[in-house]
This record gives structure tokens, C-alpha cells and sequence, in this order.
């Protein structure tokens, strides 16, 4: 029973069609109409690229998976990784039947539960204690199992206070703490989790994956699990896959699977600089980089304990209230390991006038990461919400051990920080 496929995928596709919704236009629906009825392929099949989301293509239609072949087993934990725009959650969507895969098929044995987005089967006017019969309802459970587990579903999402008010004036980590608790109390085969899960405080992802681990280890139901969160796969997971621009390019053992996508997320980092303007309220002028008061290019070594200092230039075209500018570094697994703003030192733009130019200088302390490769990205937007401009790979950066430590040995990867300390001895 343990070895039983549960979950079996073969030669799985999707297509989609840029910029416009479903195919786009009359013709190339009565020439897919004309090539059903005749019994021949359809003739867009033929077209398409791969789904690599940083370069312009030629071709309109892109595949966001494609041609791929997967079995699970019962009571296995399956950790699906990867970079922004994989095809992980695309996957996710077709095995949750949100929507249809262009080609291949999918054998599955039992109740398939997911957790998606965010309130997800959710109605906002209804209560917490009526959307749990409701989501239950659309899981496939009666009234009756659902009001056998009410209690402990109640009991483990932590929002018994606010079960009887309606889930719009829930906050979004309460959402994901209620939708969480229903579907894995309602006993599915086959439970889906994507990165939602990261919505909720640090004390209930713990509880999550304890329930996760539970689910599987005990009770021999199967997990689909997407996160970008690598101790979190490795802690939990059997096995996992890595998607690359909607294809499998490796899978096994969860070790050999972050190795993997560890190479691809290096590529990312060291790419070149790029300019996003999300509107015309603000202009890039300038900028200079100095790293121990040494100018340097965007791209370059450093070492542990150096600073950085960033000299940037913007010009606003429109009248901007609460302008904000954000950093962050990125590492090669694409983890946000730190974060700065200018509210940080106190600094505000309450109103900044039109045609205004702002001119910013910000100096790091001593950065203390544990050495590899990393990217500072820049953020610029309003209330910290709404985004104006952005600039990734500000500053590529491979960070070196130098000699802020003493110790012969490498510094361990799997820490993200390194904490400077002073030692001494008294043996007589």
C-alpha cells in the first residue's frame, strides 16, 4: 500500500497566449475548431517557446510546462522548487483542476485538497464557522464529517474569537490559518500547498508543517509541497523536483534537488542590470557604487566586513507623496537575507514637488552574510505599497570569507549570518 502511485503524470503541457485572453482571436479559433472535428492535432501545438520570463521572444505563444512525466507515491512528501515563473504553481493549478492542461494526462487516486492563494473558496460576506461547511461542501465532505471535525479545525486555525464574523474582516494570515485548517482536517489523499503558507506568522508555519508531517507519516496521505523556503522542504520532504522554464529538470533525493536549483538560481545572480519603470512619475539620473569607499561596477568580490555605499539619483516628473525606496539582498536561492528602507534613519518625502531631483546617499554597516553570491535589488514606490521603478541587480556581489575570520575551515552555507566574536583564555 505504501508503494502504491497515487499521483501519476504523463506527458504533461500547457500553453498559453500572450497578452490577451484565451487564444486571442476568431481565426485561430475556427482553425482549432476545424482541426477537432477533422481528428488532426491542433495546429498551435506545434508553436510556442519555453516559458524564460527575463527575454523578449518571437513567438506569441510560450509553454508554461511542457512534457512532464511524474509519479508520487502514497505517503510521500513531494517538494516542488524552482524560480518565479517555473510553471510551479501552473502545475499546481491543473493537478487542483483550477484550470485544464493543454495536452498529457493525470491519474490520481482519492480526494485531492488545495491551498493556492489566499481564500481561496472563501466567500467574504460569510463567517469563518459557515466557510468551513462551505469549503468543506467543495472538498467533497457532508455536513456530517465536516461537523465532526468542526471543533478541532476550529481549535487549530487560532481564530476561535472571530469564528462568527465574516471572513472580509479577516486579516490575510488569519485567512490562511482557517483555509489551512480545513483542508488538512478534512482528511484529503492528495493535500496541495503552494507558497501560501508564508502569509502566516512564524509559530503557525511550524504548526503547518507539523500537521504536514503528520498527514504523511502517520496517516500515509501525500503532500504537494511549493516553497521557497529550502529548510523548510528539506526538513519536510521525502523527495522533490526542480521546474526550470516549465520543464523537470531534476528530480530525487530533496539534497540533490537544492544542489540543482541552487546552480540555476547562481545564473540570476551576476545578470545584468535592469531598469523597470512602472510609470512616468519618476526618472533615473545616476548612480555610483563604492564598496570601502572604492568605486566599483556593478558587478564584484567582496569581502566579510566590507560596507557599501550607494550614491543614486531620481528626478520626479509628477507631485509624489510619501515617496519610499526599499533594498534588498538576495541570495542564490532567491531568499530575501536582509532589507532596508529610508524610514530605517528617519528619513521621509512626505511631498516631494514636481521635478524635483532627489538625491540619495546610504551606507551599510559591515556586511556580516555568510560567503557566496548575492544581488541588492532597489525598490522605489509610494506607502510603501504602490510600485514606481525598479532596479534589479543594482549590485552583484560575491562575498568572501577575507580575514574578519580567522578560523581554516569554511564558514558553514546552510547559516545566513555571520556573528563576529572575540574569544580569550585563562588555563593555568
Amino acid at each position: 500500500m505504501e508503494n502504491e502511485v497515487i499521483l501519476k503524470i504523463e506527458n504533461l503541457s500547457k500553453q498559453y497566449r500572450l497578452g490577451v485572453i484565451g487564444t486571442g482571436t476568431i481565426s485561430h479559433d475556427f482553425n482549432r475548431f476545424i482541426a477537432k472535428i477533422r481528428g488532426k492535432e491542433d495546429p498551435f501545438l506545434k508553436i510556442g517557446e519555453k516559458n524564460v520570463r527575463n527575454t523578449k521572444g518571437k513567438s506569441e505563444y510560450v509553454w508554461a510546462l511542457k512534457d512532464l512525466n511524474l509519479e508520487v507515491k502514497r505517503g510521500e512528501v513531494l517538494g516542488i522548487i524552482g524560480k518565479n515563473g517555473a510553471g510551479k504553481s501552473t502545475l499546481l493549478k491543473i493537478l487542483s483542476k483550477v484550470t485544464s492542461p493543454t495536452t498529457g494526462i493525470i491519474k490520481s487516486k482519492g480526494r485531492i485538497a488545495s491551498l493556492l492563494e489566499v481564500g481561496t473558496g472563501f466567500h467574504p460576506e460569510m463567517t469563518g464557522r459557515e466557510n468551513i461547511f462551505l469549503n468543506g461542501a467543495i472538498l467533497g465532505m457532508t455536513k456530517k464529517e465536516i461537523q465532526s471535525k468542526l471543533d478541532e479545525i476550529i481549535s487549530f486555525s487560532g481564530c476561535e474569537r472571530y469564528i462568527d464574523t465574516p471572513v472580509k474582516r479577516y486579516s490575510s494570515g488569519m485567512t490562511v490559518r482557517l483555509a489551512f485548517a480545513v483542508a488538512a482536517h478534512l482528511e484529503p489523499d492528495i493535500l496541495i500547498v503552494d507558497e501560501v503558507l508564508a502569509v502566516g506568522d512564524v509559530e503557525f508555519q511550524k504548526k503547518a508543517i507539523g500537521k504536514m508531517q503528520d498527514i504523511s507519516k502517520e496517516e500515509g496521505r501525500t503532500v504537494l509541497f511549493v516553497s521557497h523556503n529550502l529548510s523548510s522542504v528539506k526538513s519536510l520532504c521525502s523527495k522533490s523536483i526542480v521546474l526550470e522554464n516549465g520543464m523537470i529538470v531534476k528530480s530525487g533525493s530533496v539534497e540533490d534537488c537544492i544542489e540543482e536549483y541552487t546552480k540555476i538560481a547562481k545564473k540570476s545572480i551576476g545578470e545584468e542590470m535592469k531598469f523597470i519603470n512602472h510609470t512616468k512619475d519618476i526618472e533615473f539620473l545616476s548612480k555610483k557604487l563604492l564598496v570601502k569607499k572604492k568605486a566599483v561596477s556593478e558587478k564584484t568580490i567582496m569581502f566579510l566586513g566590507d560596507d557599501i555605499e550607494i550614491n543614486i539619483s531620481f528626478k520626479t516628473l509628477e507631485e509624489i507623496l510619501n515617496l519610499s525606496f526599499a533594498f534588498d539582498v538576495i541570495n542564490v536561492n532567491e531568499e530575501l537575507v536582509a532589507h532596508f528602507t529610508n524610514e530605517d534613519s528617519g528619513l521621509l518625502f512626505p511631498k516631494t514637488e514636481k521635478n524635483t531631483e532627489v538625491n540619495l546617499k546610504i551606507k551599510t554597516d559591515p556586511i556580516l552574510f555568510i560567503p557566496g553570491n548575492y544581488a541588492l535589488n532597489l525598490w522605489v514606490g509610494v506607502n510603501n505599497r504602490e510600485v514606481l521603478f525598479e532596479i534589479k541587480n543594482l549590485l552583484s556581489f560575491n562575498l568572501e570569507k577575507g580575514s574578519l575570520s580567522k578560523r581554516s575551515t569554511k564558514i558553514p552555507k546552510h547559516s545566513k549570518m555571520f556573528l563576529p566574536s572575540k574569544w580569550s583564555s585563562n588555563i593555568s
